[in-house]
């Protein structure tokens, strides 16, 4: 019948045009999407929700309600109400994708659909990349199945040189390391004469310090007292005898943990008074990464490839100038010695990034987690916060610093312990109260990487036990690193069109790769970047796993990769001679 609010519309009850499913809809829905939807389908509509009674469920015929649902006079073409109601089902329904594109326009969750969709997630999150797990690492995953499978490849196995994780690549642990932490673990092996004695004492005096003498009970939320305290000792220590306060150590979960957590105090404002972070690039994805979940600016400032990776203060200043155009820089993150570059930042140069950041009114974040691992002759690790003291009150006293320390790397290459610890300094009493609260939020650290921590910082002394064979497996490991460094870049740079600096730390090469311009253009007609398809190719013809350094950040024009140097010895020479070989291949194919 006419309708006589809406003159030219005709209005049928609810009873006559739609099932009890299709009634739901109408009521849960609203008038505002149900217009769009109509509008959809060229049909014009306005809906009065029903008075009481709950509808929804399959379709069966509905009981008289009060809803009426008006159309237009187009909607005759349709035909018969029956009709109507079938077209609008199938509008509505939960697979419809008109209907998920209008939810998620609208804002209105859709209640036989997902609530979370890649429409309605945060979008920050969206924006994270991490090339160290990305796309190649995905498809390594994969070949290793296929092999599984017997599917026939040009190789027998896939070789991982993607990621800093020691033991994967068959570095072995510290027997002193495990020792303690299979005591603590399994407290009645305290009474195994096997164990030596240092062991026992150090599994012991952890123990006493975990709730119920458990390493599996909670620990306070700024970490275990007595590993804060080793820690603090072990800075001391390390930096000639600066003091150190416990009281600015927080244990963390790997120095991920720590970073991410500082980053989170750092981060304001909105539009140019957002906060910005310069990142070295090339750099670590977690700090891209953290700084797009979070919603800050990154800040690049580019390492000096030709002088070693080497940081010039120029190019701080440059980055800086240019940034505070459309952000508020606040933070300067420096990553030594380097990750993917491999160098060693000189005393020199860390003293004048301190005063550039003194200058600049910045808070420096040292990323120092392979402080073990230098191997250059002629580089030496110096720590941010002994130079910073060593500079004297007038920076000392207000440069603020947080540094941060790991057991994933280094000698150690515990990774999934997840062990690490910061140490701030200068931070003013509120905000640190305030980072103790956030701490507290995630309850702990895991506490066998808390116990590790203490291992590390308070390793077997002279005249213990153990002594001796933790020196020799410590020095073994570091040696045998240093010896892979010097033929990493010593092989690499035998081939044309491959460059690698020295590496002089970490546990990575990053050289320079020259690709024919066929190449480059066939990579960008598939829609990837040129040293993905590098690496791409790479994989499925030789099973060695890299990173391209697209994933890292590089200067336009200039195209790298990212290996470890972590495979045993043998395995890395195969690697490199197959690397050689296919570089060559490449080459020969796209000139």
């Amino acid at each position: 019948m006419a309708s006589e609010h809406h003159p030219g519309w005709l209005e049928f009850p609810l009873t006559d045009m739609m099932c009890h499913g299709c009634e739901s809809l109408v009521r849960w829905a609203g008038p505002d999407l149900l217009h769009s939807f109509c509008l959809e389908a060229e049909v014009s509509s306005q809906v009065l929700l029903a008075r009481g009674g709950e509808g929804g469920g399959r379709s069966t015929p509905a009981k008289r309600r009060t809803v009426s649902l008006r159309l237009s006079a187009a909607a005759r073409r349709l035909g018969n109400p029956e009709d109507v109601c079938k077209h609008f089902w199938t509008l509505c329904s939960p697979s419809s994708t008109l209907l998920r594109r209008k939810m998620a326009g609208n804002d209105v969750p859709s209640r036989r659909g997902k609530v979370l969709t890649v429409d309605t997630m945060n979008a920050n999150v969206k924006k994270v990349e991490y090339a160290v797990r990305g796309p190649i690492v995905q498809r390594a995953v994969q070949i290793e199945k296929e092999l599984k499978e017997g599917v026939k490849k040009p190789f027998n196995e896939v070789i991982k040189a993607n990621i800093g994780d020691a033991h994967a690549m068959g570095q072995q642990p510290i027997t002193f390391f495990r020792q303690v932490l299979a005591l603590c673990s399994y407290p009645e092996l305290l009474d195994d004469n096997k164990f030596p004695e240092d062991a026992k004492n150090r599994a012991r005096r952890i123990l006493e310090a975990c709730g119920g003498s458990s390493i599996g009970a909670y620990s306070a939320s700024q970490g275990i007292d007595c590993v804060r305290q080793d820690v603090a000792r072990y800075i001391k220590h390390r930096d000639g005898g600066i003091a150190c306060d416990p009281d600015n150590i927080y244990l963390t979960t790997g120095a991920s943990d720590g970073i991410v957590t500082i980053l989170k105090l750092l981060t304001t404002g909105e539009g140019r008074t957002r906060t910005g972070v310069m990142i070295s690039i090339p750099q670590y994805p977690l700090y891209s990464a953290a700084l797009a979940e979070l919603g800050a600016v990154q800040i690049n400032y580019y390492l000096n490839e030709e002088k070693c990776w080497s940081l010039d203060i120029d190019e701080l200043q440059r980055s800086l100038e240019a940034a505070r155009e459309h952000c508020r820089p606040r933070v300067l993150c420096i990553i030594n010695p380097g990750n993917p570059t491999g160098q060693v930042q000189s005393r020199q140069c860390i003293e004048d990034v301190i005063r550039f950041a003194a200058k600049e009114h910045l808070f420096l974040m040292a990323d120092e987690v392979y402080q073990d691992n230098v191997y250059a002759e002629g580089c030496a690790f110096h720590s941010f916060k002994k130079v910073l003291f060593e500079m004297g009150p007038k920076f000392s006293s207000t440069v603020e610093l947080a540094s941060f320390h790991s057991t994933s790397k280094c000698y150690m290459g515990e990774c999934g312990f997840r062990g690490g610890y910061m140490e701030v300094i200068n931070m003013d009493p509120e905000v640190k109260a305030q980072l103790t609260k956030l701490v507290s939020v995630r309850l702990c650290p895991p506490v066998p990487g808390q116990a590790l921590m203490a291992l590390v910082t308070n390793p077997p002394q002279p005249g213990e036990p153990s002594y001796a064979q933790f020196i020799a497996e410590k020095t073994a490991t570091l040696n045998n690193l240093a010896r892979k460094a010097k033929m990493t870049e010593e092989i690499l740079n035998t081939v044309p069109g491959i460059r690698c600096n020295p590496v002089q730390g970490a546990m990575y090469s990053f050289p320079r790769i020259t690709l024919p311009e066929r190449a480059i253009k066939e990579a960008k007609a598939k829609g990837q970047v040129p040293d993905m398809f590098y690496c791409m190719k790479l994989l499925e013809e030789t099973g060695i796993c890299l990173v391209p350094g697209s994933g890292f950040g590089q200067k336009e024009g200039t195209f790298h990769f990212r290996m470890t140097i972590l495979p045993p010895t043998d395995k890395l020479q195969i690697m490199l001679s197959k690397l050689k070989e296919f570089h060559q291949q490449f080459t020969q194919q796209y000139s």
